[in-house]
């Protein structure tokens, strides 16, 4: 069922075998030969054949981006992997080789049609992100379980599906089985799905397909809500308060505490511990609540400044189509004024036009300078504003968070005042209450408890302080980078626009030099005097 070394040694993709497989599917005449000569880039390569070349590893294709389809068939590939950069690929033949296991296709979500005909293949699997699959052939393999083809339910798409040669294909409910749990499929195994055979699985497999649609649903709705809970969670972190909705960050500070366990079974903290835990984790609601509300305001201030800013750019556009349709509105084209019989009133013409082509230029960079200053202003409110709302955030958060600190410190107060009475009435022998052996090793003298609860203090406090610089840090980070960018584009947008104007003007200066030149060639010719030349270079 699969291929064995040939008595030529494996192969592998390297340059050389790349480059003759390109010039060989490649065109044969002068232009091929052109393109050999000149080299071939990868990226224009849309269609690759690596059959029988005794290929042992997959390697070396990432610089054929745009690859739509690739043959890799009767080799001797034993593993699927280096594909990841195909993201184009639609048709994929690995056929005829010695692959075991189905994976490393994760990334070639366009592909349609798949053959893994002839290899080694026990199971269907890995892949879930082919969702465009419409053709799979995994004839001639080792699948023998008929439960495995349920897990192409999934590919809504597929139509044709080809088993033969599998031990699966012995079982006697094979064909039936496979209509009733692929009811979209239109051919099996090179033939067509008739009707008669479709029916008669339906019933046969009724109750099984129904139970198994219910779990497909529940499924769905599980996914669904999943992926409800993963945007609002990343609405969250964009707002830098994710997780503070609850008792988490409460818990994250007892998670690593190892004091804690044993300093609990002290007289009256499970009281202490409730009365602690429900005042620090509405500090911590208060905070998320004015987190999402801040993030809102935040949102809101980029999307009317990109407003504004694409109102200004859009007016600047307006006024230069403006100032250059006003142009060659005033101005007669050169053929009008090449054609005219009266040589002093087309030099002059010519002349006129030289000056008003630099005078459309000083106009056109004048408005763009202008548009500049214009952005500049409201770049620089917008700095003022996003600095304004980051540092009230900022310096919000960090009054909640000393809040919390507050707490844990009043709570250490009185931990440590419940711990030194508990000692005091162990060596006094004055303590009745059941505490198990490895808490009383904390009371042995008083610097081993005082030590376990500033322990505990300790960590809780380093935790406090770390959620508070983790939203410090994203505030402000984020702040730089909108900034930062929005200068980015800016610079980008007026050289562009600079350009723009750059090459407008020297194509009319071009053109009206090649007037020039043909003129003087003419009278040239033609022996008559050279007419006067009044034509004042640009400047600009």
């Amino acid at each position: 069922m699969s291929r064995l070394y040939d008595t030529i040694e494996p192969n592998v993709i390297d340059e050389e075998l790349l480059q003759k497989a390109v010039e060989e599917q490649g065109p044969q005449e002068e232009l091929g030969q052109l393109a050999k000569r000149e080299g071939i880039d990868y990226k224009d390569v849309l269609e690759l054949q690596l059959d029988f070349r005794n290929i042992l590893k997959i390697d070396n294709l990432w610089q054929f981006v745009n690859l739509t389809k690739l043959q890799l068939d009767n080799n001797i590939i034993e593993k699927i992997e280096a594909l990841d950069t195909l993201v184009h690929l639609i048709w994929l033949d690995l056929s005829f080789n010695n692959i075991e296991v189905i994976e490393g296709l994760e990334a070639l979500i366009k592909l349609q049609d798949l053959s893994l005909y002839n290899n080694r293949i026990s199971k269907i699997e890995n892949l879930d992100t082919l969702q465009e699959l419409q053709v799979f052939s995994i004839g001639n393999n080792n699948l023998t379980a008929l439960e495995n083809v349920v897990y192409l339910r999934k590919f809504k798409n597929l139509r044709t599906l080809n088993l033969t040669g599998n031990p699966v294909c012995e079982n006697e409910q094979y064909s039936m089985f496979i209509a009733a749990h692929l009811p979209d499929l239109v051919y099996l195994d090179f033939r067509l799905l008739d009707d008669n055979t479709r029916e008669l699985a339906e019933i046969k497999y009724q109750y099984a397909i129904d139970e198994l649609k219910q779990g497909e649903a529940q499924a769905l709705a599980n996914l669904v809500e999943e992926q409800a809970k993963q945007k609002e969670l990343e609405h969250h972190k964009a707002a830098y308060v994710e997780y503070l909705n609850g008792s988490f960050l409460f818990e994250s500070m007892y998670a690593e505490d190892t004091e804690a366990a044993r300093l609990a079974y002290l007289p009256g903290m499970a009281d202490l511990l409730e009365t602690y835990k429900s005042k620090f984790v509405l500090i911590c609601e208060n905070l998320f609540a004015y987190g999402l509300k801040e993030h809102e305001k935040r949102q809101a201030e980029v999307s009317t400044f990109y407003e504004c800013l694409q109102e200004a750019i859009q007016d600047s556009q307006q006024q230069g189509t403006k100032i250059i349709l006003d142009f060659e509105n005033d101005n007669q084209g050169l053929d009008v004024i090449q054609n005219m019989s009266n040589f002093e009133i087309a030099d002059f013409k010519l002349v006129k036009y030289n000056e008003d082509i630099s005078q459309l230029s000083d106009t056109l960079m004048t408005l763009e300078m202008q548009t500049v200053d214009q952005l500049e202003e409201i770049i620089k409110d917008f700095e003022r504003n996003i600095a304004d709302q980051v540092s009230t955030f900022i310096e919000n958060v960090q009054g909640m968070m000393a809040q919390c600190r507050d707490l844990e410190n009043h709570h250490h107060e009185k931990l440590l005042e419940i711990a030194i009475n508990t000692l005091e009435k162990i060596v006094k022998s004055e303590f009745d209450e059941e505490m198990p052996d490895d808490a009383r090793l904390l009371f042995v003298d008083k610097d081993t408890i005082v030590n376990a609860v500033n322990a505990s203090h300790d960590i809780h406090l380093l935790k406090i302080d770390n959620r508070e610089d983790d939203i410090i840090t994203k505030a402000n980070s984020w702040s730089s980078s909108v900034i930062e960018e929005v200068h980015k584009n800016e610079i980008s947008r007026n050289r562009n626009r600079v350009r723009e104007i750059n090459q407008y003007i020297d194509h009319l200066q071009e053109e009206l030099d090649n007037m020039e030149s043909l003129e003087q060639m003419e009278e040239a010719n033609s022996g008559s005097p050279v007419r006067t030349q009044a034509l004042v270079r640009r400047t600009c």
